[in-house]
């Protein structure tokens, strides 16, 4: 008996069903809330998490594509690969060994521990930065109304503020420095504190440093520096700079 080359409808329903099944099996899953906090559990794999009130935590190992909420910090525990985190209202700690696409807040710091890898960029407009030792940040460091610290880091891009003191610490290295100018009003003309900037012991500002503001620079006499715009450089010894 011949049997026919085309298959039953039902037959194939049934092969578009099962086919389905594996490729929803090997989709990472993604969470997503308005209330309540999230977590990416300890070496699991997800798509996206999104929360609106509440935090992201993301556990040791855990892999992630974007993490995203608004009212809520994000917690990234150590070893961890995550492609975006990003919030509003909260701050962003990074622990070490950590693999980042980039990170962006509001309201809120960065910190980034020893050892971490980014590939695009830190921002915040109100809060700080911070990256540890051996971190290595391919883009730039960028806030408006915070500080920014190398704490033997590097940061291949530029390092950006405007109300901020900047410091690199022992070894650490940036591409360059810039510290915009404020916008002032007639409430605060002539009361805002000058921005700190020092480039410690052995390390290294690779590209220009262009002030755009008045602001007090101290340089190591072992550190390494290029251009500087609109500073005079003060020039120290020993571990700390003067206050």
């Amino acid at each position: 008996m011949r049997h026919s080359a085309r298959l039953s409808p039902l037959v194939l329903a049934v092969a578009l069903a099962f086919g389905a099944g594996h490729a929803l099996a090997d989709t990472p899953p993604s969470e997503s809330k308005v209330l309540g906090s999230i977590t990416a559990q300890a070496g699991q794999a997800y798509d996206s998490l999104d929360s609106v009130n509440g935090g992201i935590s993301i556990q040791r190992g855990a892999t992630v594509r974007s993490a995203e909420t608004v009212n809520g910090g994000i917690s990234i525990d150590e070893g961890a690969t995550v492609g975006s985190a990003e919030t509003v209202n909260g701050g962003i700690s990074i622990a070490g060994k950590v693999k980042l696409g980039s990170a962006e807040t509001v309201n809120g710091g960065i910190s980034l521990d020893d050892d971490g890898e980014v590939s695009g960029d830190l921002e915040t407009v109100n809060g700080a930065i911070r990256i540890g030792a051996r971190s290595v940040v391919a883009g730039e460091a960028e806030t408006v109304n915070g500080g920014i610290r190398l704490d033997g880091g590097v940061v291949r891009g530029m390092l950006r503020t405007v109300n901020g003191d900047i410091t690199l610490a022992r070894g650490a290295q940036a591409g360059g420095i810039e510290i915009e100018e404020p916008n002032r009003g007639w409430w605060n003309w002539g009361s805002e504190k000058l921005p700190r900037v020092v480039i410690g012991p052995e390390a290294k500002v690779s590209g220009p440093m262009v002030f755009k503001r008045e602001v007090r620079l101290f340089v190591h006499a072992t550190a390494t520096i290029g251009e500087v715009r609109g500073a005079t450089a003060v020039r120290y010894e020993g571990e700390d700079a003067p206050e």
